[in-house]
């Protein structure tokens, strides 16, 4: 009887050993195909398959899975990173397996056409331009007024996001997402977008159902990288039921009604504010928040549906978990970091990952690579996970030395 096998298309540092290791406890092994497998040292550690492949090439995705296709029981294919979901979805119609809709995620991953469905639902977002070149984006953050956030039309992690408050800020940034420095589509095109002001929210969507809401906050601006997110966030009843259901005519909109999406929102002056609608589970360590707060692990009942069985998402109890993500304030090389083990052994912290090892490069990109590591916490209350979470971050330390330049 051939092996039965989850095709994951590229992985992540932190969700990937995730994917790989509920896929065991399914009874699966795990192929992953990637343009660089030796980026994903967990593959190997958990006795998973990798393979070279084009992933950004469909033609070349469906050589391989055509290949593999002989040797092994392809039980379904997924992945958890933007930039090759819509290529997940083709596979998956081309193959026959459960997958979302692929025009749907080609939709939603073009933030421009993404705004324009939201708009054309009623869906509250932020005022928006789109931009081409210098001169049209002075024009939209005239309209717009500053302050005003800029990135790219297509990408994620926060890739070339920017706050910007000066006109100073506007042509600097304008100029990097229109040059040949930031990783863009061709031809460029920039949102100009409107700074929808209050706190930030991650509605956490399967199918139709929001499984719960979650807090999050930001490092110092201008970027947007990810300080703590707390699960579930402390809303009242009328709050939470309009997170939820602007959540759900988001997804609707999009025509994500198919596994997961999560729906960042931020509630201003007039009320939650969609910000962007992602089809994929929430980037690391949001999923294990929703499992140690609630019992739901969403990697495994995402699984679930991407090889035809039945998904169960019933809550289980009622904890709070927390995550605070280990930002540098300077790039460098990373020296060392005391206090891991001493932190990770407080009563209540879950865990204690590090991205980076000691006399590695530590170079701050705005984005979702920047973190060092990350920290979590549970308990039954929100007071005394933030307590624990807090104790164990002071007792975590580093050095970096700055990158020496030519002068010195």
């Amino acid at each position: 009887m051939a092996k039965r096998v989850l095709i994951l298309i590229e992985g992540s540092r932190v969700t990937g050993p995730l994917y790989v290791q509920a896929a065991q406890h399914l009874g699966l092994h795990t192929i992953t195909l990637s343009a660089d497998p030796t980026q994903y040292d967990y593959i190997e550690e958990r006795n998973g398959t990798a393979i070279r492949v084009d992933t950004g090439s469909l033609d070349a995705l469906i050589g391989e899975c055509s290949r593999l296709h002989a040797l092994y029981d392809i039980a379904g294919i997924t992945g958890a990173l933007d930039s090759v979901y819509a290529n997940v979805a083709k596979l998956c119609q081309y193959f026959d397996l459960p997958g979302p809709n692929p025009a749907s995620i080609e939709r939603c991953c073009d933030k421009l056409t993404q705004h324009q469905l939201l708009a054309r639902a009623g869906i509250p977002i932020p005022a928006y331009r789109v931009a081409a070149n210098a001169k049209e984006v002075e024009s939209a953050v005239a309209e717009i007024g500053l302050p005003v956030i800029l990135k790219p039309a297509a990408g994620s992690g926060s890739s070339g996001v920017r706050l910007c408050c000066t006109v100073d800020e506007v042509k600097d940034h304008a100029t990097y997402l229109l040059g040949g420095t930031h990783k863009r589509q061709s031809p460029p095109a920039i949102l100009v977008e409107e700074f929808a002001q209050g706190s930030h929210y991650v509605a956490h969507v399967m199918g139709t159902k929001v499984i719960g809401i979650e807090l999050a906050d930001f490092h110092r601006p201008p970027h947007f990288v990810f300080r703590q997110s707390t699960f579930p966030a402390q809303l009242t009843e009328h709050e939470h039921e309009r997170v939820a259901d602007v959540a759900l005519r988001s997804s609707q909109a999009l025509g994500l009604e198919w596994g997961p999406t999560n729906v960042e929102i931020r509630w201003t002056k007039r009320g939650p504010v969609v910000i962007e609608v992602n089809p994929r589970l929430a980037g690391a360590p949001d999923s294990q928040l929703v499992q140690l707060a609630h019992g739901v692990d969403l990697i495994t009942e995402h699984i679930k549906l991407v090889i035809g069985e039945q998904w169960d998402l019933r809550k289980r109890f009622s904890y709070t978990a927390a995550a605070r993500l280990l930002n540098p304030n300077n790039d460098g090389t990373l020296d060392w970091i005391h206090g891991v083990a001493r932190a990770a052994a407080i009563p209540g912290i879950v865990e204690v990952k590090l991205y980076l090892k000691a006399n590695t490069p530590a170079v701050r990109r705005g984005d979702y690579r920047d973190s060092l590591g990350h920290v979590i916490a549970a308990s039954p209350t929100h007071s005394q996970t933030e307590a624990i979470l807090q104790r164990a971050v002071d007792l975590i330390h580093w050095s970096i030395t700055p990158f020496q330049t030519r002068d010195e």
